[in-house]
């Protein structure tokens, strides 16, 4: 598939893929390459690259597997990518903002972000989306 790629880090094989709208699936190092590649596959939302993106593709996947070799080194890295979530739940998405928005090193409970969501029965249903978080790293 022109919009992934999977890649060596020091923790095991990684993967990512990319729309024309950002990264939209990661998957964490496992030890196994094919492992990798089937999760990718079972990410993938459908969306299919046309001639005119390979390019656009190809850079955003170097620079993405870049970062994430970086981090999985042990280096600090300020991931600056685009993410994109359109093929999820609004309810996910607010759940993953509000996520992302928790200061580095800081840590949260699932009823602090469903309040956060003005959402303060949904504190089960925020581990569930949080659960389901297609780009870990990114989106802690």
């Amino acid at each position: 598939m022109q919009n992934m790629m999977v890649f060596k880090t020091p923790l095991g094989w990684a993967g990512v893929a990319v729309s024309g709208q950002g990264v939209c699936a990661i998957v964490l190092p496992k030890k196994e390459k094919k492992a990798v590649e089937r999760e990718l596959r079972c990410s993938e939302s459908g969306f299919r690259s046309s001639e005119r993106t390979v390019f656009k593709f190809a850079a955003a996947l170097r620079r993405a597997a870049k970062l994430l070799r970086q981090y999985f080194s042990g280096e600090h890295v300020a991931f600056d990518l685009s993410v994109d979530m359109r093929y999820h739940t609004a309810f996910q998405q607010a759940v993953w903002k509000a996520t992302a928005e928790i200061p580095l090193g800081e840590t949260r409970s699932y009823a602090w972000v469903a309040k956060r969501i003005k959402n303060p029965r949904a504190a089960r249903a925020v581990g569930q989306a949080l659960g389901a978080n297609p780009v870990p790293i990114l989106i802690p």
